[in-house]
């Protein structure tokens, strides 16, 4: 392709959370089965793809080393491309990381997915949607579903098999983040010698309107990875154990007696979330935007109003003008230090991709 007039397409490579992720059967290639439900993020890398250039080039900033450019997700996705398609020849990968590497957020997924969906918005001759999912499967688990146009997906097999769903109403993300991964690896052999051959998943019936509301999802919010990884992380089990404090007072800001309360925007969709995303580490929690606020504040060690050991309090607030507002009992909750806490929002659309040139 050389010679021809260089084209760029770029777009935002959003991050994902698993609002649920069962591990069922292991096959005979010792890959597992699971059924999980795909939320995208708006956090997200900037990823921008050229072609009509001489030579491949992958181009990561914002990360530390990411190892052989060749075992690059982005790098896999546009070999596999050229690979399917018989083009481009050359192309330039440009990505500006932002979503933590090895944290369960799908990171080098969304940028294959990205450049998957780049490459077929610059294409002579685009693939289908079933030929872009069929490249997307043997890069991962999480692949299939960002390289999709779906906010929302309950997703089944290998990640392959989803079924996309009507988005749900945004929502204020809290990511914790550790400076140590999880490795998946690890904690599939974990889970394998915890459960043995003798597990069976309990059977289930889907449909689309047990999924509809936020109040439906927290119902089936679990994830099977924490049994055994939060034994092995007590960093990550003491902030799931924090975020589980903030979802009670968030729970109890929304309901009387059981009730909601007549301030609820939601209509009663309001129940908040916490969780581990994928195999980790990343632990994240979901509030509904209006209605109550969520605010961590850090406090460094020695901080006149902290106790020795305390670095983090939580303080969730009713809106000022919300009727009968309240305030939630302000209290400190010892967390471990070395990690951090990025705000965003669970997304209603995916961000779309812009091609110039």
């Amino acid at each position: 392709m050389t010679g021809s007039a260089v084209r760029e397409a770029h777009v935002v490579a959003q991050a994902k959370v698993n609002l649920f992720l069962r591990i069922l059967a292991r096959e005979a290639s010792g890959h597992h089965q699971l059924e999980t439900l795909f939320q995208r993020l708006e956090l997200g890398d900037d990823v921008r793809v050229r072609v009509g250039v001489s030579g491949r080039s992958l181009d990561c900033g914002g990360a530390d080393d990411l190892g052989p450019t060749e075992r690059n997700l982005a790098w896999r996705a546009a070999a596999a491309y050229h690979a399917a398609a018989g083009w481009p020849d050359g192309w330039a990968i440009e990505i500006e990381k932002r979503i933590p590497v090895g944290g369960g957020l799908g990171g080098g997924s969304a940028d294959a997915g990205a450049v998957l969906r780049c490459l077929n918005a610059l294409a002579p001759r685009p693939l289908s949607a079933g030929e872009l999912l069929a490249l997307a499967a043997p890069l991962g688990a999480d692949v299939p579903f960002l390289a999709t146009e779906a906010p929302l997906a309950l997703a089944w097999g290998r990640g392959e098999r989803m079924l996309a769903l009507p988005a749900l109403p945004s929502r204020r993300v809290h990511l914790a983040l550790f400076g140590e991964g999880v490795s998946t690896a690890a904690a599939y052999a974990a889970l394998a010698a915890r459960r043995g051959d003798a597990t069976r998943p309990r059977p289930i019936l889907w449909t689309p309107d047990r999924l509809a509301r936020w109040d439906d999802v927290a119902l089936v919010a679990t994830n099977d990875f924490e049994e055994v990884v939060f034994p092995q992380r007590e960093d990550l089990a003491a902030v799931r154990q924090m975020f589980d404090q903030v979802t009670r007072r968030v729970d109890a800001l929304h309901h009387t007696d059981g009730e909601p309360a007549r301030r609820d925007p939601a209509g009663g969709d309001t129940a908040p979330i916490a969780l581990m995303s994928g195999s980790g580490a990343t632990v994240f929690l979901l509030t509904p935007l209006d209605g109550v606020e969520v605010v961590f504040e850090v406090r460094g060690p020695g901080a006149d109003d902290a106790e020795p050991d305390d670095d983090a309090a939580v303080t969730a607030d009713a809106d000022d003008d919300a009727d009968g507002g309240e305030e939630a009992d302000e209290g400190a909750s010892r967390a471990p230090r070395g990690f951090a806490i990025v705000q965003t929002r669970t997304a209603t659309r995916v961000a779309p991709v812009s091609v110039s040139g």
